[in-house]
C-alpha cells in the first residue's frame, strides 16, 4: 500500500472517530411525559424540551419565581411543552436577560423528582432589527470553561 493510502484510511478513522463520539453527546428534542419516562427507567442524560411561557390575558408571565434578594441563583417559571403538558423548570443561575420577551424556550437538563433542572436555557425572541424573524440567545447555568 502507498504511503497516501495509509494517510487516506487514518483521516477517515479519526473523522468516523469524532462522528460517533459527538453523536452520543447530542441530546434529543421529547416532551415533558418522554422526559419522565427516561428518568424513571434510570437515564440521566441531558434532553431538550421545548415550549412556551404560560402567559396571562395581558401577556405577563405567569407562575415566575425570582427573588435576587432572597436567592440570586434560583429561577423557577412553568413551561408547555409542544404535548401541551405543563411542568415547573428550575434553573440554578439568574434570571436570562430577555426571558419575558421570548416567543419559545428550550431547556437543556433532567427531569427530577417531578421538576425539570435545567442546565441551560435557549430563548427564542423577535429581533428587533427584522419583523417575523426570531433572535436565539443562550444562557448556561455553568461557568463557561
Amino acid at each position: 500500500m502507498k504511503k497516501i493510502h495509509i494517510l487516506g484510511l487514518v483521516v477517515i478513522a479519526i473523522a468516523v472517530g469524532i462522528i460517533i463520539s459527538t453523536a452520543g453527546d447530542a441530546s434529543t428534542y421529547v416532551t415533558f411525559g418522554e422526559a419522565e419516562t427516561m428518568a424513571a427507567k434510570g437515564n440521566n442524560s441531558s434532553i431538550h424540551v421545548v415550549g412556551r411561557l404560560t402567559k396571562n390575558g395581558e401577556g405577563e408571565i405567569t407562575n415566575m419565581i425570582y427573588r435576587p434578594e432572597v436567592d440570586p441563583n434560583h429561577f423557577e417559571f412553568s413551561l408547555v411543552d409542544n404535548a401541551g403538558a405543563e411542568k415547573k423548570v428550575v434553573y440554578p443561575a439568574p434570571k436570562p436577560q430577555d426571558f419575558d420577551k421570548s416567543e419559545q424556550v428550550v431547556v437543556i437538563g433532567k427531569m427530577e423528582d417531578g421538576y425539570f433542572f435545567a442546565e441551560k436555557i435557549l430563548l427564542k425572541c423577535p429581533s428587533k432589527y427584522e419583523n417575523d424573524k426570531l433572535e436565539i440567545k443562550e444562557y448556561s447555568s455553568k461557568p463557561a470553561a
